[in-house]
């Protein structure tokens, strides 16, 4: 039935890109969605279409036979139906090869569903040239067919470009979507194949029940118990309870970005010592109080409910977060009304350049552990930050590291030093990360440690009373590369610090 042809390649073509998406939504909670993955994927697809066009013309030259191209793509449909399926154990084993530094299973299980990607891609690779055989009446219009062929195709990956990263991932989740990719591509292929559309539509309705009895969840936690589980358009989150604490986790789950204690206001963690980020000035006469703070990635509200109850109503909080899924999780769970802060959806630079106005402490904890936005390390970005900060005040980064790797840290610290006369450290002992904070005036070891003393708000003197000793505050030794807009390999440096993790060699 050739009049099903057109539309098939159409349908095809949607579908490639839509496990293409579907791919990179599915390796994101395991390994990242960094500009490598990213590489990596988007030329292996390139590839198996490649390996398609070249065996879908040979198959339609021996064997010119509609009936073989919709088996051809009914297997691709129901492939791309059991890839979720199948992906969740091999997953689950490479958390595990993380969680026990194997470095052969985590590549292991990665090349697994690298080549698990292969089979589809490559079957709906074969469906253009194999259409353009069957459809090709004589050589005269010749061209012509093969025209409405790649147009059909291309604007069927324009659709399936769009409907995953606008509606259905974000609506849905990344394993229904797959799946509504994989029931259309069958549909449309037994439709195609009406006498025998009894077998296929069977086993297609096998692969769906398959599909509902497949175990509820994207991946469990690490640790504690999962409250909640979310595909956004821009992560996937989750929210972890510990105990009496809960959590926020994001994507791989190497960082947890808000915390809430329903025992006890204090986080013991990095949050705190944002609260002390107004010390950072020449010497005081009275205790630090900002009346501005600017948190650009606010997540959970963790930072801006600490600020809020340390120095009350005396502090203007204004909060940017990128995902609004995320602000409502801190919502739901983090009790982020709690703060009382102005919240704004939007990129932090973006902001910065057309709304921000200025003030006494930027803070800055946007960082997706372990891959982070490259625009937000940059001498520019920083001289930005710097340019809406008030006369004396300070910027404060949150960076990732493992115990004995620094060199993220030396990288942001340095590309700081070159827009901050002094830039100081303090160590967070209980969560791997170090806070670093840039002042806009000359401030010495000294400054710092008297204005520490004279902290007195809830929360902050405690922050205080501890960042000498356990926070091991010290001013920056780090002048290396500084990171620009047309170069910061960050996710390079990151890629290699999580080699030296993952094979001990940190």
């Amino acid at each position: 039935m050739r009049r099903f042809l057109l539309p098939l390649v159409f349908v095809s073509g949607m579908a490639s890109l839509g496990v293409e998406f579907g791919a990179a939504r599915l390796l994101a909670p395991y390994f990242g969605t960094s500009l490598y993955v990213w590489g990596v994927l988007i030329g292996l697809v390139l590839i198996y279409l490649s390996a398609g066009y070249v065996i879908g013309g040979r198959l339609a030259d021996r064997h010119p036979d509609d009936a073989l191209l919709y088996q051809i793509t009914v297997w691709a449909g129901l492939w791309i139906g059991v890839i979720p399926l199948v992906s969740y154990p091999i997953l689950l084993a490479s958390q595990q090869g993380f969680k026990d530094l194997s470095v052969g299973l985590v590549a292991g299980t990665l090349l697994a569903v690298v080549l698990m990607f292969a089979v589809p891609v490559v079957l709906l690779g074969c469906v253009s040239p194999f259409a353009i055989r069957l459809l090709l009446k004589d050589v005269e219009t010749g061209g012509n067919t093969a025209g409405r062929v790649y147009a059909l195709s291309t604007a069927g990956s324009i659709l399936g470009t769009f409907l995953p990263v606008f509606w259905f991932i974000p609506t849905y989740g990344t394993r229904p979507t797959l799946e509504g990719f994989g029931l259309v591509l069958v549909v449309m292929s037994v439709l195609g194949l009406w006498p025998r559309r009894r077998l296929y539509a069977s086993f297609a309705v096998a692969v769906l029940l398959a599909w509902i009895a497949l175990p509820a969840g994207i991946k469990p936690p690490a640790v504690g118990t999962l409250i909640t589980e979310k595909d956004s358009a821009y992560n996937y989150i989750q929210v972890v309870q510990a105990g009496t604490t809960t959590e926020l986790i994001l994507n791989e789950g190497l960082a947890v970005h808000s915390v809430y204690d329903s025992q006890d206001n204090l986080t013991h963690g990095y949050w705190d010592y944002l609260l002390v980020a107004d010390a950072f000035k020449s010497v005081q006469t009275s205790a630090p109080a900002p009346r501005s703070v600017a948190i650009l990635g606010l997540a959970g509200g963790t930072t801006a409910r600490q600020y809020r109850l340390a120095y009350g109503g005396s502090v203007d909080i204004t909060g940017v977060e990128i995902d609004p899924a995320i602000l409502d999780i801190g919502h739901r769970y983090f009790h982020l009304g709690d703060a009382h802060a102005n919240e704004v959806v939007a990129d932090a630079r973006y902001w910065l350049d057309t709304q921000a106005g200025h003030y006494d402490v930027i803070v800055l904890d946007a960082y997706r552990q372990p891959y982070i936005p490259f625009h937000l390390t940059t001498e520019e970005f920083f001289a930005q930050v710097r340019g809406h900060l008030n006369p004396g005040g300070v910027a404060a980064v949150n960076v990732g590291r493992t115990a004995t790797d620094y060199r993220l840290v030396a990288a942001i610290a340095s590309t700081m030093s070159a827009v901050y006369p002094d830039v100081y450290l303090i160590d967070d002992p209980h969560f791997e990360n170090t806070l670093v904070f840039g002042t806009t005036e000359p401030v010495s070891i000294d400054d710092v440690k008297h204005n520490l003393g004279l902290v007195t708000a809830p929360l902050a003197s405690s922050a205080a009373q501890t960042a000498l000793a356990e926070g091991q505050l010290r001013p920056s030794p780090y002048h290396g590369q500084v990171f620009t807009d047309d170069l910061a390999p960050v996710e390079q440096l990151i890629d290699e610090i999580i080699f030296s993790y993952v094979t001990g060699k940190s």
